[in-house]
This record gives C-alpha cells, structure tokens and sequence, in this order.
C-alpha cells in the first residue's frame, strides 16, 4: 500500500477522509490512529510490536522526567536542600534520559546494524585465528524504523530541555509516532510540529483537500514519470557495473541522482498533501537543492528535517561538551579564531556525517558516503577565508553570473560522485565504477546507441527530459518565491479544475508502468 498504489489512492485514502469527517471531532484522531496502524499492519504485520514498544516506552520516559520536575520544585522549597537537590535532580533525569535513548538507539541497532557490526567483527577475528566467531543474524525490519526512532529521541530530549511538556495522551503520543503520511519516508517530525494538530480534528476544508490533491499529484508525476521510468536503466548500471565504464557510468551516477530525487520529493510531496488534507502541516524537506552553490548549502535543501535533527540533537550536544570547549579554547590560542573554531567544530561536524551516513544504511559505502560530505565540507569552511581574499584580489565578482554557473557545476559533480558511491552494491563496486569512468572513458557511448540498450527507448528518453525541465521550472518558479498553488487558486473554477484533470491525464498517460517496467519501490522507505 505505497503512496502511488491504486490501493492507497483509490480505497485507503478516500476511506479515511470518509471515516474522518464523519466521526466526532473529538474521536477523529483515533480514526487517524487506526488508520496509521493499519497501514503499518499492511507493510510490517506482528512487526508492529517494535512500535509500540517505542511509543510505550517514551511515553513513560517522559511522564518520568516531568515528575523528576515536580518533585525538585517541591524539595527546593526548603533553602538548605536546594543546592544539594539540584545536582541530584540534573543526575536523575541525565539517567532517565539516557535510558529512554537507549531503548530506542538499541531496538534500532539490533534490528538494523547488528548484522552488519558482528559480520566485521568476524573479519577481524578470522585475521587473528580467533577459535569463536559471533552470530551474524539477520531480522526483519518495521517499516519506518529509523524515521519514527528520531521523533521518538527528539520528543524524549526535548521533554528533558523543557522545550515541551511531557504528554499524558497516550493515543496523540502514538499517532506522532504513527502517523501514515509519514511513516515510509518520513520527513522527520518534531513533537511541536505536528502532535496537537494531528488531534485537534479540524473538518476537511475544500481549500486543503483541493491543495493536498494538486501537491499529491504533482508528486505522483515526479515519482511516475520520471522516477519509475529511469529505474530500469539504474538497476541495470548499478546491478553490472563491470560492464560498463566512462560516459555510461557518469550517466549513471547522473539518472540516478535525478531518480533519488524525483522519488524521495514526490514521496515527501505526497505525504505533505495528504497531511494538508487533514489541516496538517508536515515540514517541508526539499528547497531547490540544485539551485545550492556548496555542499553545505545543498543539506541545507536537501532532507531537511534530518539535517536539522541532526543539527539539533548531534552537533549542538557535542559542541557544547566539556571537552570541545576546551579543545576550542586551545586551538583559538594557538592557531587563531578561524582555524581554532574549524578545529573544535570538526569534531561535532564528525559526529554529524558519521551518523549520516550510518542512518542511509549498513554497508561501507553509506560510512564513505558520509565521510565524503564531513571532508568535503570541513576543507570548505577551512578554505573558505583564502578563497575570499583570492577573489578579491583578482576583483572577482563573486555574485556574477560566471562565478555562479561555476560554483554550480563544481557542486553538481560533488553530488553525482557522491551518489555514485551511495547506489553502488558496495564500496568495492563504488570505487571501481568510480575508476571506469577515467579508464574506459569513450564519447562513441553517446552515438552509438549503446544508451538505448540498458533499459530504455528514445521516447522514454524523451519523457524522462520534458519531465526534468517541468521539474527544473517549478524549481525557478519557486526558488523566486512565487507560489504556483496561489497563482492557481486565483484562477475560475472552470480553469482550475480543468488543469487539474489535465494533470492526472498527463501522470496517466505519461506515468512509467505495465510491460516492459520493473516496479520501482520507494527509495528511502529502504532506510
């Protein structure tokens, strides 16, 4: 039941709205619920049981914390055993906090990572002669897991920092947790963002439901006629890379970056529309990402709710530790304040891309991955200073069209590399794509017709283009701030609705399925 089957457009959602609307407003969050946990049922069946495990657990980890308040608030009435009740306070609910993230952090490590991390410790214990090695097991995976772990860890750490309450609602802890839109490829919500809306049972409005439906069907093109369409040539780059090298292995890397995108946003599209439908407002996690000049600005566009997480609950954490502080301290003194605070923020910046990469998947090429970003984007903020005085010193306008188109091309090959090493089967397959492109590069790849032979014809080639130059213009439209959803609002109902069924003919008529395609899952419902 993905979010572009006929199952879930044509029955379950139809069904909910239904079932949503006509129940009581105060009941129409447990259709929600229900809902959420069916479409869960649907993917994951007894799986279930990790979920709410979750959900019980830091429901209980946070009622916890706020009674730890209530109890230091009390004791501190008394002048004598405040200072001594503080240090026991701040050390009880560190505790419960780490328990609550520990529960989480080791249901995920089991599940995902424990293959993974007992299958390289037995490569280095056959390179020993050790005479035990461990049991590489394999469990099956809840869908969503690593999204709704995040929200589960935010919501525990920011009932810890006091920037919410602790909820006593057991049913809108569960649907925060659950909600369906959100639970194949997130974007990863926070508590402050969606909870009470998603229980405040507002009544369907035609405006919502009319905007959820063009940002649903917007997203169904991205995911339909471009995504879906380019899948067949991917598999068949990724699955043999020995066979192919130079131009069809940067094409590759290219087609490949643009599915990752159309499939990941349409998804993103589809699952905001659908929470627009219900009065809910879903964080968006695309800006343009290839209007960015730099690898720093592209994360800031691109997942941007597991950019900011990560920002949030990794960086500022460690940033703040004892011993980056003084490590920061002692660099600013012995290599000058820019240098000094590269040096200590690199370790946070560490963390960060580690976990990056680590959270997309459970192969060496997902840590390479995002290793790769973590250096690219330290010797960024390094030479960022030489490269200002370079500039200026040659009096280059650095805000010119040239310099612009520069920085463009210089960010897209970033992007490309780096996604060629995210696709690859494995960091072995990466690296020897990686060096065909430089040994096997020939351009008669391009006129002889041997991109024709991996899985797609002209028209479809054809297709893939006008559907990345629709993509692209929407992009400018909306990278100048114009809203294409207003604009049409503007128009008269007979305009609007005749787009909007011209729409879903072009996603009909265009859209990559039947004979001749491989059905092509959603891309980070796999992460």
């Amino acid at each position: 039941m993905a979010y572009n089957s006929l199952l879930y457009l044509f029955i379950f959602l139809p069904a909910v709205l239904l079932a949503y609307q006509l129940a009581p407003q105060s009941s129409r969050y447990k259709v929600l619920l229900t809902a959420s946990y069916i479409f869960f049922l649907s993917f994951s069946g007894k799986l279930l049981v990790y979920l709410l495990f979750s959900t019980l657990s830091i429901h209980h980890i946070g009622l916890w914390l706020d009674s730890c308040k209530k109890d230091f608030v009390s004791a501190a009435h008394v002048p004598e055993n405040k200072k001594t009740e503080k240090a026991a306070y701040e050390a009880k609910r560190r505790r419960i906090l780490w328990l609550g993230i520990g529960l989480q952090l080791s249901i995920l490590f089991i599940l995902k990572y424990s293959g993974f991390f007992f299958e390289n410790m037995n490569l280095v214990l056959k390179a020993i002669s050790f005479p035990r090695l461990l049991p590489a097991m394999k469990f099956a995976l809840p869908i969503g897991i690593s999204f709704y772990t995040l929200q589960a860890i935010s919501y525990l750490m920011d009932v810890y920092y006091e920037k919410i309450e602790a909820d006593d609602n057991l049913g809108r802890l569960a649907l925060y947790l659950s909600f369906f839109p959100t639970l194949l490829e997130g974007p990863v919500c926070r508590y402050a963002q969606t909870a009470k809306a998603l229980c405040q049972g507002k009544p369907l409005e035609y405006k919502n439901v009319t905007y959820g439906l063009q940002r649903i069907i917007w997203g169904l093109f991205k995911k339909l006629v471009i995504a879906d369409r380019l899948n067949l040539l991917v598999e068949t780059i990724f699955d043999t890379p020995n066979h192919y090298g130079g131009i069809i292995v940067i094409a590759g890397a290219v087609l490949y970056t643009f599915q990752l995108y159309t499939d990941f946003s349409g998804c993103i599209d589809m699952t905001i529309g659908t929470g627009e439908m219900f009065g809910v407002t879903i964080p968006e996690n695309f800006r343009q990402p290839f209007f960015s000049k730099t690898a720093s600005e592209f994360w800031r566009r691109w997942h941007i709710t597991l950019g900011a997480w990560l920002k949030d609950y990794i960086f500022y954490p460690i940033s703040l530790t004892k011993f980056v502080k003084n490590l920061g301290k002692k660099s600013r003194a012995k290599f000058g304040r820019h240098l000094g605070q590269i040096i200590s923020s690199s370790v946070a910046l560490f963390g960060v891309w580690i976990l990056n990469g680590l959270w997309h998947g459970t192969g060496w090429n997902y840590i390479f991955f995002g290793m790769y970003y973590f250096v690219l984007i330290l010797m960024g903020n390094l030479l960022e200073p030489a490269v200002q005085r370079i500039t200026n010193t040659l009096r280059i306008d650095r805000t010119c069209c040239f310099y612009r188109s520069f920085q463009t091309v210089k960010l897209l090959s970033i992007v490309f590399t780096g996604e060629l090493f995210f696709r690859a089967n494995n960091l072995t397959a990466g690296m020897n794509m990686f060096r065909s492109i430089f040994t096997g590069f020939h351009l008669s790849a391009v006129t002889d017709g041997s991109l024709l032979k991996l899985g797609l014809s002209l028209p479809d080639f054809i297709a893939v283009f006008f559907g990345f130059l629709a993509v692209y213009t929407v992009g400018v439209i909306h990278e100048r701030g114009i809203s294409i959803r207003e604009r049409i609002s503007g128009w008269n109902i007979f305009a609007r609705w005749s787009f909007l069924y011209a729409a879903i003919l072009l996603v009909i008529v265009l859209g990559a399925y039947g004979d001749g395609y491989i059905p092509a899952k959603l891309i980070y419902a796999g992460f």
